[in-house]
């Protein structure tokens, strides 16, 4: 049976070369694609989306996390968080409680499911990756941590 990536008719070769850097853009755009690819079929499966698994990924590292602080590492809008906030909450993969110390915080806290979900998720992209690390070697794994480190302060 031929990947997803295949049926979807997406080849990084057929793709004309207009910048010197545009190989190293390409591999970004379908190394993120290939690193997603099973972890969004089965969030899609759940009725869920790369937005959801981000913030499920977040509140999951950080358990009552307020909604603003939440806002800032996902580097989003109240507007965007808006939606799939409310349908985490409404489906039960997260809680949400007021702060004691400050009563218009909310604080965000995933439930079972919700831990569970991210897990799942999370967990097939971490295989992806820990193949392409073995693939690359230590070096290597190195060596792409460094440019994702300089890419991600790029801000």
């Amino acid at each position: 049976m031929p990947k997803m990536s295949q049926a979807a008719g997406l080849h990084r070769a057929s793709l004309k070369k207009l910048h010197d850097l545009d190989a190293a853009l390409e591999l970004m755009y379908y190394g993120w694609r290939g690193m997603t690819l099973e972890a969004d079929d089965y969030l899609t499966k759940q009725g869920l989306s790369r937005p959801h698994h981000r913030i499920l990924y977040v509140v999951a590292r950080q358990p009552d996390i307020a909604i603003g602080s939440l806002i800032e590492t996902l580097g989003i809008s109240k507007q965007a968080l808006n939606r799939p906030l409310n349908l985490l909450l409404e489906r039960k993969l997260l809680t949400s409680k007021r702060s004691s110390e400050q009563h218009r915080s909310k604080l965000l806290r995933l439930t079972a499911t919700g831990q569970r979900i991210e897990q799942t998720a999370s967990d097939h992209e971490r295989k992806v990756m820990r193949d392409a690390f073995d693939r690359v070697g230590t070096r290597g794994a190195v060596a792409w941590m460094a440019v994702m480190e300089a890419i991600a302060d790029n801000n």
